[in-house]
């Protein structure tokens, strides 16, 4: 009966939080940017992307208000949400997914807009998030956001330094929220390693010169020796 806001549910942990929410007698409203990320080396989610995730929501017997919005975009994205909310009647749950990576450097031969882009999607584009459905939280009493960082949250990698600060920043926001919020809101992050998706594997491994070599080194850095799957981090 409660109802969850979704970014970058198009596909990948976005569309498997969505199911699972829905799974559990959610509603959902998502959004997706649909669009071209510069800099980012795999291909965006598509219109048939998000429609599959309406329809397998849909096929839970749940409702969801699917629309095309850019996390960037705070007009953009508040009305989204708005107008989820006044279809679906409130906001509980609020899961801070979209995410963007994008070509790899030394912090010293990063691009302007390549840092850019990073922050403001993956940081940025977090706080824009939840500064949106923050009203909409505390009009219906209370409820939980729970924002997508990484371990690059929590450690560094090399080369990544604009991946590394904007994920960092999302478990300061976390942690900030959740002392402005209490002891109605609960805030939490996620801090997946590799996981088995479309961006992970067109950036990490199809991109390499030796791709099986490439997914050999991902599975070498995970202890468990393989990717998660969405449905884990769901």
């Amino acid at each position: 009966g409660k109802v969850a806001f979704i970014t970058g549910a198009a596909r990948g942990q976005g569309r498997s939080h969505a199911v699972r929410l829905a799974q559990e007698g959610a509603d959902i409203i998502g959004i997706d940017v649909l669009d071209d990320i510069p800099g980012a080396p795999y291909g965006p989610a598509t219109e048939d992307d998000l429609a599959e995730t309406v329809r397998q929501v849909e096929a839970l017997d749940r409702r969801i208000v699917a629309t095309k919005a850019d996390v960037r975009d705070y007009d953009g994205l508040k009305s989204a949400l708005d107008a989820g909310v006044a279809q679906l009647g409130r906001l509980d749950i609020v899961s801070a997914n979209a995410g963007i990576s994008t070509a790899m450097a030394p912090a010293q031969d990063l691009s302007e807009e390549l840092w850019v882009d990073m922050v403001d999607v993956n940081l940025t584009g977090v706080w824009r998030t939840c500064k949106a459905a923050i009203p909409h939280l505390k009009a219906a009493g209370g409820g939980s956001i729970i924002l997508t960082s990484s371990d690059a949250g929590l450690f560094a990698f090399p080369n990544i330094a604009h991946y590394v600060s904007a994920k960092h920043g999302v478990v300061g926001l976390m942690r900030t929220l959740a002392l402005e919020l209490a002891p109605d809101v609960r805030v939490n992050s996620v801090c997946p390693g590799y996981v088995d998706t479309d961006m992970v594997r067109r950036d990490y491994i199809e991109q390499a010169d030796d791709p099986a070599a490439a997914e050999q080194e991902v599975l070498n850095f995970a202890p468990m020796k393989r990717m998660a799957t969405v449905d884990e981090i769901a």
